[in-house]
Order: C-alpha cells, then structure tokens, then sequence
C-alpha cells in the first residue's frame, strides 16, 4: 500500500478550507495563524536575499577600479631624496613644478577589489571602471605585474635621460660625463617619460623655464624624443588639477580623450615631440602660452 505524499501548497489549501468550515473565533484565529505564517515566510525570504546580496558584493569583483593618483613634482624630491640626480654637470634650480600625474589602481593582481567597491566607483564621479582582462593579461601573478611595472619605469627613464641629453647638447649644454639618476617610490609604467625628460632639460639649464608656474603633463618618450600615448589621461588631469597645475601637457595621440574633459581652471597644450614640449614649457613659463595648440576634436 502507498501513501501519497501531500504537497505544501495541499496543506494550505486544506488548512484553508478547514478554517473555513470552522466556528466564527476558530475561522478568525486560523486566518491570522496563516497570515503570521506567510509573513514569516516573506521575511526569511527577504533576510536570505539580503544576505546573498551582501556576499556577492564582498566577492572579489572582475573588474579594475582607477581614479587619480598622486603626483610628483620631478624638480623635486620624494621620500627625501631627489627624484632626479645629476653629477658632472652645474644644475640649476627653478621656482616652479613640473608634476607627473599616476593613476591608483585597485583590482590588479595583489590589489583586490570587491564588487561593493566596484559598484561604487561605478556610480562615482571621477572613476572608471573596466574589466580586468582590458588592464593586465588573465592570470598574472601579482609578482609579474610589479616587475613589469618597474621594467616600464626603468626603460622610460633610461630613454629620457637619453632623448634629455641629446636636447641639452642643441642648447649648448656640455654633457660629456654626465651621469643621471632618477627616483620615485611606488610609481611604475612609462607614462612618467616626458616630464622626466623635461625634469632633467629644466635642471641642466640655467633659466626657470616654468616661470614660477606649476604645469604638469603624461606621456611616454622614446630615445628619439617621440612622446607617445599612455593611459587614464582623464584621470590624470583631474590629479593635476587637484596638485595645483594650471598647464597640462598632453600627447597628441590622447587627444581624442582630452577633448570635453579638461577640467576647470587647467589649461591642455597637444604635444608630440620633447621639441614641442620644451618649446611649450618656455613659453608658459614667458607667460606667452595663450596661442599653445589645445587638443581638437
């Protein structure tokens, strides 16, 4: 013999209909018992999807958060050592900046990031949010991305202590045995190139080519002084803005990125060259920089 299981939704129904058949304070009190035992139901419910909510916004999330970073004046120094050294030659110092701008990064290997913090940066001004595979190849350790951030900063110092004294010596600069060094903690990538390269042109030179003026800019440089695109430049001159730049100099090759984005009170020249980076420098520095090439769209 087989007994049929009934089914919850049965129960209800027969428990329903029971109450419907009982005396009137029996029918009241079983309504309500039923109504108790849906409402806890709907409450369990809801406690159990807030609580999977919260789990799945604590996970580690797929994507890369960047906002600005901090930036760097490289006439100057950092954790109390200049950014950069020269020996060989008379340097010269100068009232301005010129400030590498970075950009933090959260969600790269050793630095994870959780879909809540994810969300927020999405709904966040100022922030961007990209899927990790866009940023850094799947699978690497956070060991391979330090070193191959410090390899990218180490090759754009080099090429711009390279592509800086061969400027130097078409202004008369003597460079023979001239040694350069350069330091800066917990900044990796190449997109330092430039400002290090003009750093390095502005400390070998008697003038003050920034004129008292704090002007920061982005963008790789190769040996042959070519100054090329880099990442986050959005972000990066909200950085600037915010450290006090008033100039911001930009790789022509961003300058579909710049354009509608240069925040308030910071002024874009397009650059594609060391040539028209210093030739840049020195006139904002005259104060004659107001028919500088902005970026166009």
């Amino acid at each position: 013999m087989h007994l049929k299981r009934r089914t919850h939704a049965e129960g209800i129904d027969e428990t329903n209909e029971a109450a419907e058949r009982a005396p009137g304070p029996v029918r009241v009190h079983a309504a309500r018992v039923h109504r108790a035992l849906l409402g806890t139901r709907r409450r369990t419910a809801a406690t159990l999807a807030v609580l999977l909510s919260a789990l799945a916004l604590s996970l580690p999330s797929p994507y890369t958060v960047e906002g600005p970073g901090p930036t760097a004046d490289v006439l100057g120094d950092d954790s109390g050592k200049p950014i950069i050294t020269v020996t060989g030659a008379d340097t010269y110092d100068d009232d301005g900046q010129l400030r590498l701008v970075t950009v933090n990064a959260s969600g790269v290997p050793g630095y994870p990031v959780s879909n809540l913090v994810a969300l927020w940066a999405w709904l966040a001004p100022g922030h961007t949010v990209t899927p990790s595979e866009a940023v850094f190849p799947v699978g690497q350790s956070a060991e391979e991305y330090v070193e191959e951030s410090e390899a990218d900063m180490t090759g754009s110092q080099d090429s711009a202590t390279t592509a800086a004294l061969a400027y130097a010596r078409t202004l008369g600069v003597d460079t023979d045995g001239v040694e350069v060094t350069m330091h800066v903690d917990d900044i990796g990538g190449p997109s330092a190139g430039m400002m290090y390269a003009l750093g390095l042109i502005d400390k070998l030179t008697p003038e003050s080519e920034t004129g008292g003026l704090t002007i920061a800019g982005t963008g790789t440089m190769d040996d042959d002084g070519d100054v090329g695109a880099i990442g986050g430049i959005r972000l990066k001159m909200i950085g600037a803005k915010r450290d006090g730049a008033t100039w911001f100099l930009a790789p022509e090759s961003n300058c579909d990125e710049v354009v509608g984005h240069v925040p308030d009170g910071l002024r874009d020249v397009k650059v594609s060259t060391l040539d028209d980076a210093y030739r840049a420098l020195v006139a904002i520095g005259q104060g004659k920089g107001d028919d500088l090439p902005h970026c166009a769209a």
